[in-house]
């Protein structure tokens, strides 16, 4: 065992020991029964997590192995909002305990807090969780615009659909893929593209998650870069897999779209994490590319802006953030990156974000629906 992963273990048995103490030792129920239901409930949630991150991928199929995934994965959710309900009810337990710690019913104003505050945290944790699962299962289309004396006039009111952060596998099956698509075609855009993060584990285990992308219809084409999850595990034959749905994946390269005698170019980096074969390379992707013209760059993180800085991008497309995807989390975002979503100028380059189409981990959201950004571009 690492020490990494030994690490790990400490600190999820620490929690799970310090959820357990304020739920059914903090509040004195009178009997060991409860102690003993909430221990064993618990561990069975806490021994289905290692199965969402696909460590006995192979010994069932990913279909027997789902509600198993999504129960340990959900159940990550649920730990997040019990940890931030019974640490608050802690202090406040503290603070009584430091007014009153010479006096009898100071104890006796605990035991009152513990035993009414512990079950409303945990009927709320769960009651977050739920309605996070309904939010991340229904992903819709939000608007954006963006304007530019750079765009040609014949392409005054392109739609470009911007898909990010589907994480198809373990999780997500493919019929949450095919929801994305029909999504996605029904908003009619001109051109598609996939800014990372499309998938999670390997592609012999799950590339049929994503074969609802083949039907995926823009008539300037639908177009792909590379996230760090696909970074992650199998890089070469996730892309190989992309490539056979129909998508032109962008390996640091540009590409030219033409309307009624008129161009813009479309450029695509690798992700910020790719190393060797992999790695971002911003001077092959604008290679020849007129910097008085209209480019739009995919790069699935939105601080790669900062790489193409005095280059003459006019937008960058990108994903990564998933808004922060479980509340609070968001207000962490900005420690790594330079925005959490919608639209915003990293350096000197207009970045619109997506929260993503669906989920990392937990297939929660709270606070941030998913999406799938619709951009009409503007000529100014």
């Amino acid at each position: 065992m690492t020490l990494i992963a030994l690490v790990a273990l400490l600190v999820i048995g620490g929690f799970l020991v310090f959820v357990w103490h304020r739920l059914a030792i903090a509040p004195p129920w009178g009997r060991r029964w409860p102690a003993v239901v909430v221990a064993l409930v618990l561990a069975a949630l806490a021994a289905a997590v290692p199965a969402g991150f696909d460590v006995w991928g192979g010994r069932w199929t990913p279909a027997q192995m789902r509600p198993i995934v999504w129960t340990g994965q959900a159940f990550l959710a649920t730990c997040l909002y019990l940890f931030l309900g019974l640490v608050a009810v802690w202090l406040v337990a503290v603070g009584i305990w430091l007014v009153r710690w010479r006096r009898d019913h100071g104890r006796l104003a605990r035991r009152r807090l513990n035993r009414v505050a512990s079950p409303l945290v945990a009927l709320t944790a769960v009651g977050l969780t739920a309605y996070g699962a309904v939010a991340a299962a229904h992903p819709t289309a939000t608007a954006y615009e963006l304007s530019s004396p750079q765009l040609p006039q014949q392409f005054d009111g392109t739609r470009v659909a911007l898909v990010t952060d589907l994480h198809a596998g373990a999780v997500r099956s493919a019929d949450f893929t095919r929801r994305v698509v029909d999504l996605v075609n029904a908003q009619r855009p001109d051109l598609v593209v996939i800014a990372g993060d499309l998938v999670d584990g390997t592609a012999e285990r799950y590339g049929r998650e994503i074969a609802p992308l083949a039907d995926l219809r823009a008539p300037l084409g639908v177009y792909a870069t590379t996230g760090n999850h696909e970074m992650y595990r199998d890089t070469a034959n996730w892309v190989r897999a992309f490539e056979a749905t129909g998508i032109t994946v962008l390996k640091n390269q540009s590409v030219p779209l033409t309307r009624d005698g008129a161009t813009i170019t479309l450029a695509g980096v690798h992700d910020w994490s790719g190393e060797g074969a992999f790695l971002p390379d911003y001077d092959a992707a604008l290679a020849g590319v007129d910097p008085g013209g209209f480019t739009v760059l995919s790069a699935h993180q939105p601080r790669q802006a900062f790489a193409v800085e005095g280059r003459g991008v006019d937008l960058q497309l990108s994903g990564h953030t998933h808004g922060g995807q479980l509340w609070p989390i968001r207000y962490l975002v900005p420690l790594q990156q330079p925005m959490v979503d919608g639209k915003a100028v990293v350096g000197d380059t207009p970045v619109i974000t997506s929260r993503g189409a669906g989920a990392w981990g937990p297939a929660v959201r709270v606070g941030a629906d998913p999406e799938v950004p619709i951009i009409t571009l503007r000529r100014s």
